[in-house]
């Protein structure tokens, strides 16, 4: 016998259960992401890295102090003891000091343009006499050469010509004055002498005023008449006291009024012509008081005054030209001369000072290492803003305080390794990915300074690499004794024959030029 059994179930039940399954599943789902997802103990992390021979460092996160409203916040590099003792870190304390005010600015010596006189010749002709060579001192009125002009030969004819013609109707007009007085001529024929006698004089005016323009004096034009000889040499006076910087007469030459044969100029006064960067424009003005200092004269300071400032910036150096007028009375400072300007500025408040070298730029930021005393290996990474360099220190307006901890020597290594993590102050996905990811990689290169120029003058970095750049002046014959980059903030001096390495890391493809202090010897770093 065939039985079925049947079991009644009712919808409210079904649904239900239903719903409580999917409960069921979504928990275990849950709990089991959670488990996959939490971190390995720290023990575990870094026996695994003793394994594979690697560093250990801890992937850090911002630090917990508070961030000032619209910096970054803080990053944190750990470095092992091993680490830090191969990388040659060394810690300061940040000190508080007061800023000089004191602005120095490379410059050049350059002829006073208010007292610099071309001299050319007022005729055309041949020159038959120097009287003054290069560098004489001579005074004012002083006959340094002669000309022989047959212009001015014919101007004086000409002029005793006009005078004996106006001499000559000087007479026919008293006699026509006379006949009219009797009624042998008539006023017809006096008003003609009369204009004849009017163009004769204006005629000899006119060949006067030649002869002036020619060099005579009023005197000696006076002094020509029928039967005097003509002298066709002039005399080319000095315009004014000072030295003969250039000569361009020799006997023989054909000259005209545009010729130039000498160059005088009063070195009395001479200017000083400096470059100051941008972000120095508020510490100078019109009439400040500037110390000059030259390498010629180590002793000698002279005192001068800013008389102006030019209202245009380099855009290669971002530099400004600043011009210093300074005494001269013995002529110490020559032309071409480099020069230092000291500015003299108001002493500012104390501010935090750190080393130069504690100093670097990510990106467009400029940063500091912060040590934790409580954690050995511990550095915090601090935007900072900078202030007026004093010596081998600069001032800190923002980012640190007197007392704080700061990496002085090796902080090159400590925002490499920062970089080599891909640590970020932003959130986003991290930036360290390429050659830098997972390697320590730092491209070098190498420049010679010579009695002339960088070599090479043009360098080709990768962006986003660390870099070191090494200096090494081969000549004490240059102006490059030190070395500026004005976009980077970075400026190093260069002794002879020991080489110099300015690291930084090159951000975004472009130029990035450096200039000797002078800036007159220049280079750029191609970045790709």
């Amino acid at each position: 016998m065939n039985s079925e059994s049947r079991v009644t179930v009712r919808w409210s039940v079904l649904v239900g259960a239903a719903v409580a399954l999917l409960a069921v599943g979504a928990g275990a789902t849950y709990f089991g992401l959670r488990s996959s997802a939490s971190p390995r103990p720290a023990s575990d992390e870094h026996a695994a890295m003793a394994g594979t021979g690697s560093t250990p460092a801890d992937p850090v996160a911002p630090a917990s102090a508070p961030v000032a409203s619209g910096a970054l916040p803080d990053v944190v590099v750990t470095l092992s003891p091993e680490a830090v003792e191969r990388a040659g870190i060394t810690v300061t304390a940040v000190t508080a000091g007061t800023a000089s005010g004191t602005l120095r600015a490379p410059g050049v010596v350059e002829p006073n343009a208010y007292k610099q006189v071309v001299v050319t010749p007022l005729v055309s002709g041949r020159v038959t006499r120097v009287a003054a060579e290069l560098g004489q001192q001579v005074q004012r009125g002083q006959t340094i050469a002669q000309i022989f002009s047959p212009e001015l030969a014919e101007a004086q004819t000409r002029y005793i010509s006009a005078r004996a013609e106006l001499d000559a109707h000087d007479q026919e007009l008293a006699r026509t004055e006379k006949l009219v007085q009797i009624g042998a001529a008539s006023r017809q024929e006096l008003e003609r002498v009369h204009a004849e006698h009017t163009a004769r004089r204006a005629d000899v005016q006119s060949v006067a005023s030649r002869l002036q323009l020619l060099g005579l004096s009023t005197r000696t034009i006076d002094s020509l008449g029928p039967g005097k000889p003509v002298d066709a040499t002039t005399n080319v006076a000095a315009p004014i006291t000072g030295v003969i910087t250039k000569r361009d007469a020799n006997v023989g030459t054909n000259v005209d009024q545009a010729t130039q044969l000498f160059t005088v100029v009063d070195l009395s006064t001479v200017w000083v012509v400096a470059e100051v960067y941008e972000k120095d424009f508020a510490r100078i003005r019109v009439g400040q008081p500037a110390t000059i200092m030259t390498s010629a004269y180590p002793e000698l300071a002279l005192q001068g005054r800013v008389s102006y400032i030019d209202p245009q910036v380099s855009p290669e150096t971002r530099t400004a030209k600043v011009r210093v007028e300074v005494p001269n009375p013995r002529h110490e400072l020559r032309l071409g001369m480099f020069a230092e300007a000291v500015l003299a500025g108001e002493a500012g408040a104390a501010t935090p000072l750190i080393p130069r070298s504690a100093v670097q730029n990510v990106g467009d930021r400029t940063v500091a290492y912060l040590v934790d005393p409580k954690q050995p290996g511990r550095f915090i990474e601090r935007d900072v803003r900078l202030g007026t360099p004093e010596g081998d220190r600069v001032s800190v307006l923002v980012g640190v305080t007197p007392g704080d901890i700061v990496v002085a020597e090796g902080s090159f290594y400590v925002r490499a390794e920062r970089e080599r993590l891909g640590l970020r102050a932003t959130s986003g996905p991290p930036a360290g990915h390429g050659s830098m990811q997972g390697s320590m990689e730092v491209q070098q290169a190498s420049v010679t300074v010579t009695d002339a120029s960088f070599d090479p003058q043009r360098i080709t970095l990768k962006s986003g690499v660390p870099a070191r750049v090494t200096f090494t002046r081969t000549s004490d014959k240059t102006c490059a004794t030190s070395v500026v980059f004005p976009s980077l903030n970075i400026r190093r001096d260069l002794p002879l024959n020991q080489p110099v390495a300015i690291e930084f890391t090159p951000d975004k493809s472009g130029e990035i030029a450096f200039a000797c202090g002078m800036n007159m010897l220049r280079g750029s770093v191609v970045v790709q």
